[in-house]
């Protein structure tokens, strides 16, 4: 039973009381709220997600809550009794459950090493593209789900300690500023959040997934490509193989828990390195990025 199923006043119900739990990749998570705009974002972006018996253990819980302050009505993340983000404005509801649920699994989930890096999948192997802020890849992402890769996460790559597989767990894609009418035209189609704006990450809005992604969040893919995009306005387009070895270090700079796993960590990020192929790909122009990864799979289908 998937959450479409579910009648939005019973969602809705469901958030303002016992929470709602739902199935995520390899995660449950149970959701608890009464603020309006968190059932709409549920409804609309995550209706494919699999329900779950609020019985189960949830690995992750998040609860938003609303308070009045000087500033005016907001919105407060609670973590089992704590309160690791400051509060918001209560307009910037959808945008921290978002970054709610990135930061839970980011800080619980050490049986796996986890990296900031977008990823997809195509012929069983993974696209790996770490980058900061700006760098483009939750922008890459979303056109190359439009081309028939398949979406593992846009913002989490999370591997596991011991048989190195690429975990999936697709979750809306998170567009900023002028990358979302940049989607929003080349994927004609797409369903996006409602576009919340002046947060700290600036204009936002959320892609969702598509059905058969979700559905497959079981499958998992094996390394295949470690590609370090960079977007820069007007400038010219650079696709060139990276140091093994520069990757293997900032991979560990990218990662939310490679200290904790100690040398294993390590070890596994060398192997990932070891069995993919490493780039830097510069570009300006969306198109000239697509078609030189989509020449790089393809080489290697």
């Amino acid at each position: 039973m998937n959450l479409a199923t579910l009648p939005r006043t019973e969602l809705a119900r469901r958030l303002a009381n016992e929470g709602l739990a739902l199935a995520c990749g390899p995660f449950v998570v149970r959701i608890a709220t009464v603020i309006e705009a968190v059932p709409h974002g549920l409804g609309l972006l995550y209706g494919d997600y699999p329900l779950v018996d609020n019985d189960a253990f949830a690995d992750i819980r998040i609860r938003l809550i609303q308070q009045r302050s000087l500033a005016g009505r907001q919105v407060v993340f609670d973590f089992d009794g704590e309160r690791p983000f400051e509060p918001l404005p209560l307009a910037h509801a959808w945008p921290c459950f978002e970054w709610a649920f990135n930061w839970s699994i980011a800080t619980s989930a050490d049986f796996y090493l986890v990296l900031h890096a977008a990823v997809l999948e195509r012929g069983g192997h993974a696209l790996i593209m770490p980058g900061p802020p700006g760098s483009g890849k939750s922008t890459l992402c979303a056109a190359l789900t439009a081309r028939g890769w398949r979406l593992l996460s846009d913002e989490l790559t999370i591997l596991d300690m011991d048989t190195g597989d690429i975990v999936p767990i697709p979750r809306p894609i998170s567009l900023k500023n002028q990358s979302i009418q940049i989607i929003r035209s080349y994927i004609p189609d797409a369903v996006l959040s409602r576009t919340v704006h002046y947060t700290a990450k600036g204009s936002v809005a959320h892609l969702k997934p598509r059905a058969g992604d979700v559905a497959r969040a079981g499958d998992r893919a094996r390394p295949g490509y470690i590609v370090f995009p960079k977007y820069v306005a007007g400038g010219a387009f650079r696709f060139e193989p990276h140091s093994r070895a520069d990757t293997v270090l900032e991979l560990g700079n990218n990662s939310f828990n490679y200290e904790n796993q100690g040398r294993r960590g390590f070890e596994r990020v060398a192997d990932l390195v070891e069995a993919s192929e490493c780039y830097d790909c510069e570009y300006g122009i969306l198109d000239d990025a697509l078609a030189a990864l989509e020449q790089m799979a393809g080489a290697n289908a």
